[in-house]
């Protein structure tokens, strides 16, 4: 299994001073496909394995390796209106949601054609 992980262990990377949901917009919007996830979730590791399998690569954001995970994972669940679990998935920029709206458009065939869109996917 093969994506890129955000290296964030001992570094802030100055983003202690952005406010949590803007900071994540802007990790969103720098790739494809990007996973906000927990290292040691079981229900996150499908999800990434659902995308590689399919041969995309996503951008995926450890939250329990980043400094400021806490804050983010409280923005996620604001952006998501509600106490949804993680893993949190955004495509082209835009909120999927977390794994059941990602499993449920896998089902119904809407997934593939939003890589695409993403560019995420070639055919």
């Amino acid at each position: 299994m093969q994506y890129e992980t955000e290296s964030w262990v001992g570094s802030n990377n100055g983003y202690m001073d952005i406010d949590p949901v803007e900071h994540i917009e802007r990790l969103a919007s720098d790739n494809a496909v990007v996973i906000f996830s927990m290292s040691s979730c079981c229900m996150c590791h499908a999800i990434k394995r659902l995308f590689c399998g399919m041969g995309v690569n996503p951008t995926v954001h450890e939250l329990d390796l980043h400094p400021t995970g806490s804050h983010l994972h409280s923005a996620l669940l604001t952006l998501l209106g509600s106490s949804s679990a993680l893993p949190v998935v955004f495509i082209g920029g835009k909120l999927v949601g977390a794994m059941d709206r990602v499993m449920a458009s896998h089902i119904n065939g809407t997934l593939v054609p939003l890589l695409k869109e993403a560019g995420a996917l070639s055919c």
